[in-house]
């Protein structure tokens, strides 16, 4: 295939005569494998960290370094090897992140150990950039009128595969074993990873620059600290020197960043478009999903395999409580697509304010009452649509407000902010169960009313994140003033 060439001014791309466009099918086929692989191996471990624990002989509080290991990872990386994607290009780098990821699942397969085991989650977590690397080669290779329907897919795909993840690991580790949870996704990795190399071209539009090594260094520190007094702050003790220093760094280490970032040439990420209101609203709205989608991946299974003479549990086996989040998943394959589709036509504003706003239904129904199963499966309902249609239409109300070679850092930002809002609210839940349990360690009913109300507090803030988003007109005028092309509305 001949190269083509990129516009300047707008990041836009056409192609020399007499060239081929790929298949534009079988190239979304393959970024959705490589999203849906990271997203899957991003929550299928949790269900199973106790089994983990017990057969490497490892308490289950050890164990979670699984988990610990896998975000920091993708924390850190995502924005550097998404910024390297805007510079060298985004196929080259996808294919160096999903070999990372297969190379990462199948040392986590055949792991003997707790070590080589959160060795391999390290190298997994390196696919966190697989999802600005998919949008940006989206908004460069795709016709106009694809991009925002395409996004939504991919970007629900996120939420999907996290759902996936969490139903399909009680029925892995009961009938196989836990090393079949990274069997499976390396048939998927594999694919994807030979659908890029073979199938996809490399794009066209580019950022020549250098690599700002001393801010990724700073970010480094700022994610680690805050992510890693996340995660391990109830063990520790929220109190603690540990907990309330690594927060104290963290901040200081982002403070530190952004006028590193202000004073550099070419910085890691422009500290500019943080600036744009449609950028800065939009991670808001993603960090406030991130804390309720993995707020009710952990409120829901609980509560459903609570024995059923607490009053309040269900009884149900942990294959069965998995099953519950299928309609939260199904929903998220529609709307995220139907949020797509709303963006073309109205902006992204409007699909944001309709996600937040099904998300805080979502919350408050459990909230006042869960005591039937109905319950919880309409709740789960509305969770799925509102995750569907607010991660879609975050992924496109950056892209339309920001120039096509940013594209990588912004969307790396973005999934910065989800994946810090994914850890908060794993651990503002998982502390609200703690803190209201019986001495026999089981959560009472308050626990679970509490978690929801706060993951509807939570979702509230969805909704003014929304409402301050600019319109589709203050869009258009800002995306025109900066030079980014229109998406084909």
């Amino acid at each position: 295939m001949s190269r083509t060439t990129e516009e300047p001014s707008t990041g836009s791309v056409s192609l020399a005569s007499g060239t081929r466009r790929p298949n534009t099918v079988l190239v979304v086929l393959y970024l959705s494998l490589g999203g849906l692989s990271f997203a899957v191996l991003q929550s299928l471990v949790a269900p199973a960290l106790a089994t983990i624990g017990q057969d490497l002989g490892v308490a289950t509080s050890d164990a979670s370094w699984v988990l610990t290991a896998y975000l920091l990872s993708a924390a850190v990386l995502t924005p550097i090897l998404g910024r390297l994607g805007d510079m060298v290009g985004k196929r080259r780098v996808l294919i160096i992140v999903l070999s990372l990821l297969l190379v990462g699942t199948v040392l986590a397969a055949v792991a003997p150990n707790l070590g080589v085991l959160i060795v391999a989650r390290a190298l997994q977590g390196a696919a966190g950039a697989i999802m600005p690397l998919s949008i940006g080669v989206v908004r460069d290779e795709l016709p106009k009128e694809r991009v925002s329907v395409t996004i939504g897919l991919l970007s629900a795909i996120f939420g999907i595969g996290a759902g996936v993840g969490i139903v399909a690991a009680g029925p892995i580790v009961e009938n196989l074993s836990w090393h079949w949870l990274f069997w499976l996704p390396a048939v998927l990795i594999v694919v994807a990873l030979l659908g890029v190399i073979f199938g996809m071209p490399e794009s066209p539009v580019r950022s020549p620059g250098r690599l700002d090594l001393l801010g990724a260094g700073i970010l480094g520190v700022s994610v680690v600290s805050i992510l890693l007094a996340i995660s391990e702050g109830e063990r520790w003790g929220w109190g603690s020197f540990a907990t309330i220093g690594l927060l104290v760094l963290g901040a200081i280490a982002a403070v530190v960043f952004v006028l590193v970032e202000l004073r550099v040439k070419e910085p890691l990420i422009d500290m500019r478009l943080m600036r744009i209101r449609g950028v800065w609203t939009a991670h808001l709205v993603a960090l406030v999903f991130g804390f309720a989608m993995f707020g009710t991946f952990v409120l829901v299974p609980t509560l459903l395999q609570l024995p059923s003479a607490t009053g309040y549990g269900f009884g149900e086996s942990v294959s069965q409580a998995g099953l519950f989040l299928l309609p939260t998943v199904i929903m998220m394959v529609i709307f995220g697509p139907v949020a797509g589709i709303l963006v073309r036509k109205v902006g992204p504003k409007p699909p944001l304010l309709l996600g937040g706003v099904f998300a805080t239904v979502a919350f408050v129904l459990p909230a006042i009452a869960h005591g039937e199963l109905w319950q919880v499966v309409v709740s789960g309902l509305f969770t799925g649509a509102g995750i569907g249609l607010a991660l879609a239409s975050v992924s496109n109300a950056i892209i339309e407000s920001v120039p096509a070679t940013n594209t990588g850092e912004a969307i790396s930002v973005n999934t910065i902010a989800r994946t810090i809002g994914s850890s908060v609210g794993t651990a503002v839940i998982a502390a609200i169960i703690s803190s209201h349990s019986t001495p026999q360690g089981l959560p009472t009913d308050d626990a679970f009313t509490i978690g929801f109300w706060a993951c509807a507090a939570v979702a509230v803030l969805a909704i003014i994140a929304a409402a301050l988003a600019p319109s589709l007109a203050q869009r258009r005028a800002q995306a025109a003033a900066i030079g980014v092309e229109d998406s084909g509305r």
